[in-house]
């Protein structure tokens, strides 16, 4: 209809538009009045007629339509406070938004959640909606969150469960805080919220080496880890039968810690928690199994590949190429598992690996016709890793073509056996 860069939607149907959610709810009809203000300052009022459900094509300038809001928390276990200083601006920035809940997965305190926001998310149905709950004792959540409104904010979950919309739930763990007794009642408690809040993941608190001045938290241990897993599988016993969802989980990481086997596909509940690190080894070696054999017959040509990833996943790739490699004797694989310099030894996920740390500790291995990197390296969209290397440097760099894989196994065997999709 010759809208171009630069002109703003003002009105849809007489209604100002203040973010996204406004936008998205008005232009549900079948026809409806769209005000536009172009770029040279003209008005145009569009009578549009459509299907019901249809977008109207337009891209916005900034996808909330509306400024980013801040975290008004100084959590204790906030990672954004453990970064080193000199890292692109954006990093810093500690965003508590829930409205990117639901567009992006970003988990929110409910600390900027005014009243307004709440009965907007039940009108417009913005659902699920992703809560960083930490504990559910309100003395104890103002104590993390160093927030003195932290625990009443809890309160609105009871509004959000009377509107009927889904959530999920996350506690970042910290040893000696919240853990034990106190994630005892966190569970108990949480468990009230039923149908309605599905799932929640327990993760432990990522510490990196810059934590001078900062709360004193200590690393959890293979014991601790076994004694978490041990209360969450607990639960999960006693909810299944009477939900039908195991409710409660732990994230890979402790069960890496603890040495012990992942729980199997079904415990997963449909992976509601993938993003948050919940399943998504589990969901890795399903594919990779699945895709292995689907391939078994083909004749990739020899060649030798080097994946880099980092200390996490490292074992359960390991097992992966070893398996492959013995499907494909004419396919060599090393992989290597990098250690983090740039944030310390104790992070150990492939998301915040840097290119530096990439390039130091590959540059003098032999590698072969290809390095591989996972995609969660990189800046989602670009080729640029956290500490502003671009891909090309690294590739250039190490003197080799880098291939990114796609977080499912699928992709994993694709791009080690160079084959088509």
């Amino acid at each position: 209809m010759g809208l171009e860069p630069g002109d703003i939607l003002c009105r849809i149907n007489g209604q100002e538009i203040e973010d996204i959610f406004d936008y998205q709810y008005l232009i549900q009809d079948e026809y409806i009045e769209v005000l536009i203000r172009t770029k040279d300052g003209e008005e145009c009022l569009l009578q549009i007629d459509k299907d019901e459900d249809e977008d109207l094509g337009l891209t916005f300038g900034n996808g909330l339509m509306d400024e980013y809001r801040r975290c008004s928390n100084n959590c204790i276990f906030c990672f954004i406070d453990q970064m080193p200083k000199g890292m692109r601006e954006t990093l810093y920035f500690k965003d508590d938004d829930s409205r990117l809940s639901f567009l992006q997965g970003n988990y929110v305190t409910l600390t900027n959640m005014t009243d307004e926001m709440i009965e907007k998310v039940i009108r417009y149905r913005m659902e699920p909606i992703n809560i960083s709950f930490q504990t559910t004792n309100p003395q104890l959540r103002v104590e993390m969150l160093r927030n003195r409104f932290a625990g009443e904010a809890l309160k609105k979950v009871d509004r959000l469960y009377e509107g009927g919309i889904e959530m999920n739930g996350q506690i970042v763990l910290c040893k000696g805080v919240n853990d034990g007794e106190e994630l005892r009642r966190s569970i108990r408690d949480l468990k009230a919220y039923l149908p309605y809040l599905r799932s929640v993941s327990v993760v432990p608190v990522g510490l990196s080496k810059y934590r001078e001045g900062l709360y004193p938290l200590e690393p959890f241990t293979k014991e601790d880890a076994g004694e978490v897993i041990d209360i969450i599988e607990e639960n999960q016993r006693a909810v299944y039968p009477e939900s039908g969802l195991h409710f409660i989980h732990a994230s890979d990481e402790w069960y890496i810690l603890a040495e012990r086997e992942l729980p199997e596909e079904e415990r997963y509940d449909g992976y509601l928690q993938l993003e948050n690190g919940v399943g998504m080894l589990r969901l890795l070696l399903t594919e990779f199994s699945e895709a292995l054999e689907e391939v078994k017959d083909r004749s990739p040509k020899e060649r030798t590949v080097t994946i880099a990833t980092g200390r996490l996943v490292y074992p359960y790739l390991q097992r992966m190429m070893d398996r492959l490699m013995e499907v494909f004797p004419q396919i060599h694989v090393h992989v290597v598992a990098i250690r983090n310099d740039f944030f310390g030894e104790k992070i150990t996920v492939s998301g915040l690996l840097t290119g530096q740390d990439i390039i130091a500790q590959l540059k003098e291995l032999p590698l072969g016709d290809a390095v591989l990197l996972p995609e969660n390296v990189l800046r989602s969209g670009e080729e640029v890793f956290l500490d502003d290397y671009t891909l090309t440097q690294v590739s250039e760099a190490l003197q080799i073509p880098i291939g990114i894989v796609k977080s499912n196994g699928y992709n994993l065997v694709q791009k080690v056996l160079q084959l088509d999709e």
